[in-house]
């Protein structure tokens, strides 16, 4: 499908939704699903490199989700553990660089360890950032942004009135995602249309795209046609063209 260069969205960010209804129609386990899902991130990841994307962010995992059963979380986790090794050479001839964002301090040591030497290795890549949400909500990010505030307001008393006079590009320092450019083209899948406490600030302004295709379905020519639904887009961000 042909999409005009500049029409190409800079940061395209994933809710995956849709694995364990995915396995349960095939007559499979939750956990079936969610390894079909890693397919279609390595599908969507090299997708945004032949398309010219920059920023490609996927919801994995929510601080909600830390409430699912014990067994399902453990495989999550040992999955991604398993993912961020196997991939990491595809990340690396693909000019990919890796972060994890999210409340890390709720990882394990083990995923930690590989989260940062997956990070440090792909540091140098300049192609496309991939950023993968652990752990993480809209809501969790706002308010350790305003501790990050409060905190740096006890420890600097005098700056008081430069801290209070604060507009909101100074306060998009304070969130985890921190000199990443917001979405401009939000997707989720599986036929749910909500946000999910999934970048609520960042999100103001993107465009947003629910598509009834689950994720373990969701490949490159699911991508490509996201691409080509945003490019027809008109965004005023407000204003009256």
């Amino acid at each position: 499908m042909d999409i005009q260069e500049k029409n190409i969205p800079v940061h395209v960010s994933m809710i995956m939704d849709g694995n364990g209804r995915w396995a349960r129609e095939r007559g499979k386990e939750r956990t079936f699903g969610h390894m079909a899902g890693v397919e279609s991130v390595r599908a969507c990841t090299e997708a945004a490199v032949e398309t010219g994307v920059k920023y490609l962010s996927l919801f994995a995992f929510s601080e909600e989700n830390w409430n699912r059963p014990d067994a399902e979380v453990s495989f999550l986790m040992e999955m991604m553990v398993k993912s961020m090794l196997n991939e990491l050479p595809t990340l690396m001839k693909n000019g990919v660089r890796f972060r994890v964002l999210g409340n890390r301090a709720r990882l394990s040591g083990s995923l930690n360890e590989a989260i940062d030497d997956c990070e440090a290795k792909t540091a140098g890549n300049e192609r496309l950032t991939l950023i993968v949400f652990l752990s993480y909500s809209g809501k969790w990010d706002m308010l350790q942004a305003a501790k990050k505030m409060a905190s740096e307001l006890l420890l600097h008393p005098e700056r008081e009135q430069e801290i209070m006079s604060m507009g909101t590009d100074d306060f998009s320092k304070y969130l985890v995602t921190a000199g990443v450019p917001d979405p401009d083209l939000i997707v989720r899948t599986s036929g749910e249309s909500r946000m999910s406490n999934y970048l609520l600030w960042q999100g103001a302004y993107s465009e947003l795209l629910f598509t009834d295709v689950m994720w373990p379905d969701f490949r490159k020519e699911q991508f490509r046609e996201a691409l080509a639904a945003y490019a027809k887009r008109d965004r005023r961000y407000g204003k009256v063209k």
